[in-house]
């Protein structure tokens, strides 16, 4: 299993459905209660940032990681970051790093091929997010899903998950015969069928 392969296919699929966004999308609601899709995308960015700030050994200032401004155009500050990060990932010799993700732990670095397990994980996941926002489906094969479902797997299902910083929410119990990318959404506490509510009708004017 190539990790920076999967990641890419991840990150790419992840700007593509973003580039179908249009001005009146920025604050639709998303998967991620506390923001709306430009907050997401911010969230994002930042991430890409973060990653490949840590791919460069600067990953423990955690100023690295934080929200990004996306300024008047967030597809176009969005896909700069995902270059920035596929490129940081893409080095020669990054995979015999050690990252440092603060957001997951101060105590320790996490080896490259990890690290950008998380990452991956984080674009499958929130590629949904964004295309469930514009109300549209994600383009993964299933390769990439049966490999999401091995790292979703792997995260913890415990207190972690209940505190307001927590990166996902305690898990769900999938439906009978799901599809491989809902069963690593339920693992991580997403709703598959998620869909944007709907917006209260204007009473009409007298």
């Amino acid at each position: 299993m190539d990790i920076r392969k999967l990641d890419r296919t991840a990150v790419l699929e992840s700007a593509r459905i973003l580039d179908q966004a249009t001005p009146a999308d920025w604050a639709a609601p998303t998967p991620c209660a506390d923001w709306n899709l430009r907050e997401l995308v911010a969230h994002m960015t930042g991430q890409h940032r973060g990653f490949a700030a840590a791919a460069a050994g600067r990953g423990s200032d955690l100023s690295a990681w934080r929200p990004a401004e996306l300024g008047d155009d967030p597809v176009k500050a969005y896909r700069a970051a995902a270059d920035e990060v596929l490129d940081a990932f893409a080095r020669p010799g990054v995979l015999t790093s050690e990252f440092a993700i603060p957001e997951i732990s101060t105590a320790t670095t996490f080896p490259a091929s990890v690290a950008i397990g998380f990452h991956f994980l984080d674009y499958v996941v929130h590629g949904w997010d964004v295309a469930r926002a514009l109300g549209i489906d994600p383009r993964l094969g299933d390769d990439v899903a049966e490999a999401a479902l091995v790292f979703a797997l792997r995260v913890p299902d415990d207190d972690r998950r209940l505190g307001p910083a927590a990166q996902f929410d305690p898990s769900l119990t999938p439906v009978r015969e799901a599809g491989t990318l809902d069963l690593v959404l339920a693992a991580l506490g997403r709703t598959p069928g998620w869909t944007a509510p709907a917006t209260p009708a204007t009473a009409p004017q007298h």
